[in-house]
C-alpha cells in the first residue's frame, strides 16, 4: 500500500464520514430528536382528524373554532391548525400582528383580509397569507357563516430549543 499524503488522508476521510451518516440516516436513531419544547407534541406520525370529531369551541362573537393539531413537525417547525366558522359582519379579533406565519383557506363565504392596511376580498378556494410581523384582520363581508382553515407556521418568542 503506498503512503497517503495530507490530501489523500482527507479525501478517505470524508468519504468515510458520509459512508457513516449514510449508514445510519434511516434509522430511528437519526430521525429521533427534533427539536421542541417541554411539553410540544412531536407530530411523527402520519394522522386523520375527521371533521364531526374535531372538539368545538363557541366564541363570543357567536363564531365557533374547531382545533386540529398543534404540535412540531420532525423538521422542527412549530405548526397549529384550526378551522373557524365567522357570523356575517363578525371578526374573530381586532387587526394584530404575531411572530408566527399563518395561512387562511376560506371554504365558504366572503371575507375582507385586511393586510396592514390593504383590505382584499377573499370567497370560497380562496388562500390568505399574513406574514411574520406584519398587521393583518379578517371580517365576514357576506351575509352568509364565513368557514376557513388557518394553519399557523412558527413559534411566538425566542429560538427553536437545541
Amino acid at each position: 500500500m503506498k503512503n497517503m499524503d495530507r490530501r489523500d488522508f482527507f479525501v478517505a476521510l470524508s468519504a468515510f464520514a458520509a459512508m457513516g451518516g449514510a449508514a445510519i440516516e434511516g434509522t430511528a436513531a437519526a430521525q429521533a430528536y427534533v427539536p421542541h419544547a417541554p411539553g410540544e407534541k412531536v407530530l411523527s406520525q402520519s394522522e386523520a382528524f375527521p371533521y364531526n370529531a374535531l372538539p368545538v369551541k363557541h366564541s363570543a362573537n357567536g363564531g365557533e373554532s374547531r382545533a386540529v393539531i398543534t404540535g412540531v413537525l420532525a423538521t422542527g417547525e412549530k405548526v397549529e391548525m384550526h378551522e373557524t366558522t365567522l357570523p356575517p359582519g363578525k371578526m374573530p379579533h381586532p387587526p394584530h400582528k404575531h411572530r408566527h406565519s399563518e395561512f387562511m383557506m376560506i371554504r365558504e363565504g366572503q371575507v375582507e383580509f385586511d393586510n396592514d392596511g390593504k383590505k382584499e376580498r377573499v370567497g370560497p378556494g380562496g388562500v390568505i397569507f399574513a406574514a411574520s410581523n406584519v398587521m393583518h384582520g379578517l371580517l365576514n363581508v357576506g351575509d352568509v357563516n364565513a368557514n376557513y382553515f388557518v394553519i399557523a407556521i412558527g413559534r411566538e418568542t425566542g429560538a427553536m430549543p437545541v
